[in-house]
Formats: C-alpha cells, structure tokens, sequence
C-alpha cells in the first residue's frame, strides 16, 4: 500500500533553511573580494561584471579546475581552511600566465548532506585566496545532492575570468635561446601529485615525521597553492617578461613546454633550487628518481618567468622585493633532437 504521508523535500536528504544559511555566512566573506566592475553579486540568477574602462582593447581570459584528491586528506583530517585557497590559486594562477588580471570568481560547493560549518570553513578559504589575488567572488552554486556523495565529504570546482589587453597577451612566442628561466618558490605540493602523496602517507603507516620545513606534518601537507597574481602582475609592469607557466599536475617536465616555441627547450640546472624537506620526503617514500619527481610535482617552483638575459637580474631583483622567492634555475637553448625540458 502506497503511503500517504506528504514528504517535503527535508525528509529526502535536502534542507533548504541550511542552504539559506550558508548564503548568510557566505555574503560578508564575499563583500570583502568586491573591486571594481562588481554589477551584481551574491544571490542573483547570474551575477553582473563591467570590464574597467582603463582596458582599451580587453580580452578576456578564462580558467576553471577543481583541489583533487587532496580533498581525501581535509575530509580524513578535518582540515577545510584553506582547500578554498586551493582552489582559487589553480585558476587564477593559470589565468595570470596569460598575462591577464584575474577579475572575478564563481566556485561550485557540491556534497550529499550540507554542513553549514564545513561549507563555510571552505567557502572562507575561496574568499580569502580571492581577496588575495584581487579577484571578486561574485557567485557560485550550493548543490546538496543525496546519495551521491559519502558522509563528510563533498566536491569543489572554480572558475575564474580576467582581461588582459590584446596588446600584452603573454604567448611566449618571443622566447628564444639565451633567455634565462626564473623559478619562483611554491608552498609546498599545491593542489596536485596528491594521489602519490596520499600513497606515501599511507606506506609510511604510523612512521610519519612530526615536522617538515619548520611545519607541523599535516600542515605541511595541507599547505595552501601561493597565489602569485599581485606580485607577478606588478612585475610585468616593469619589466619585459616573455612567458610564463604555472607548475601544476605534470611538473616542471610538461608545464614549461606548453609556453615555449617550437625548437626550442628549457635547459634547467640540476641543484640551482633547494629540495625542501616536504619534497625529499616525498622522493624518499615514493622511492622515485628525479625524472618522476620532476614530472608529478612542481618539486619546489611554482611558477616559471621567461625573460631576457639582459632583463633577468632586475626582474629577479622586483619579485624578491615584492616578496617571492626565486631562483635563476636554467636557460632557453635550441631544442634540436632532445626533450623540451633538461633537468641536469
């Protein structure tokens, strides 16, 4: 017999009243990211961005990823702070290689049973990597989806848009031999290589050090993808910067080439960057050579500057005083017969 007790949509898994909630907590994080060309934001059908009328001739860049399976390690160790930071760095840094100035910010929250605790503590990391990057969160999506997730976790995906003037589109089909390669330091593993790195965690069972490069083990893990944006943008108004790469899932070895020309590669110097002890751990554990590690992580830089020979001191010099590490760690050379990036 069919029941005809009335279900709402509550007692099939989704509460609206947590949903409006979370939209209560998430407005004064968002209020903090507005910048100029903020029409319309949170709450809306769509959300309204004018382009600065200082762009003459704008065009427009966009980007979108998600955090990966380093989203395992915040849901095992209740760690939510900063994978929203995550998660705006993998779009907006990939955006700024472009040259462009990130503008604004969506990000997607999808999880079976919504925690409004959970989901604020996430939704603050994006804001914060947001106001970071002088990037507007201007909308997003809460999905609550029964049964489609496990108790306690849930999925993150971004999306970000910015402009740069056509004039000053980075395309790095300038870059020829001779010119020096500038690694700038990353904060760790980022958002990717956490498959191996979760792997690793668990082949070292209960034999896990207390600390790495002056961290707590678990916040070095955890620690969140730099956001490179404000700094390499106020650097590539004063200097001629040709290319740059954003050190992401494929290393060192598949991220450069994507901004160099045809016959060309990027002679790296063994050595001219340190291996933190996150990343010697990783290398230990693993049991992998240089090459493997080269290419599933970004193994200390990450981000690469293409520059002239002539300019590189002063645009190495810039980006120091504007707070970032960097290493002059290789030169550009004709390709010829081998691989597009030599690590020796």
């Amino acid at each position: 017999m069919t029941s005809t007790t009335p279900l709402s949509y509550k007692d099939a898994g989704v509460d609206i009243d947590a949903g409006d909630a979370l939209v209560e907590r998430i407005k004064p994080l968002a209020k903090k990211t507005l910048r100029e060309g903020v029409l319309a934001g949170i709450g809306g059908f769509g959300a309204l961005f004018e382009v600065p009328g200082r762009y003459r001739e704008p065009v427009l860049v966009s980007g979108t990823d998600g955090v990966g399976t380093k989203l395992k390690l915040a849901f095992e160790w209740n760690m939510h702070e900063t994978v929203g930071i995550d998660l705006v760095g993998m779009s907006v840094n990939d955006v700024l290689v472009q040259g462009a100035e990130p503008l604004f910010f969506l990000d997607y929250f999808a999880c079976g049973k919504l925690d409004v605790d959970t989901a604020a503590a996430v939704v603050g990391g994006i804001a914060r990597g947001c106001e970071l990057s002088g990037c507007a969160l201007i909308g997003g999506e809460t999905a609550e989806m029964p049964g489609m997730y496990p108790p306690g976790e849930y999925d993150l995906a971004g999306f970000c848009v910015g402009a740069v003037e056509k004039s000053k589109i980075l395309t790095g089909k300038d870059v020829k031999a001779g010119d020096v390669v500038l690694g700038l330091a990353s904060h760790g593993v980022h958002s990717n290589g956490f498959s191996l790195v979760r792997k690793c965690i668990e082949r070292a069972g209960s034999d896990l050090p207390a600390t790495l490069d002056g961290q707590p083990f678990k916040q070095a893990i955890m620690a969140p993808t730099r956001l490179y944006v404000k700094n390499v943008l106020a650097t590539l108004a004063k200097h001629p910067v040709k290319a740059l790469a954003h050190i992401t899932g494929g290393g060192l070895l598949e991220n450069i080439p994507r901004v160099l020309p045809e016959g060309t590669a990027a002679h790296l110097v063994k050595g001219s960057w340190p291996q933190t002890e996150l990343f010697a751990w990783l290398q230990k554990t693993a049991g992998i050579d240089d090459l493997e590690m080269n290419r599933t992580f970004n193994n200390g830089i990450g981000m690469v500057v293409v520059v002239d020979a002539a300019e590189a001191a002063a645009t190495a010099a810039t980006l120091r005083e504007l707070g970032e590490t960097v290493h002059e760690i290789g030169v550009i050379a004709p390709r010829g017969n081998g691989a597009a990036v030599v690590v020796a």
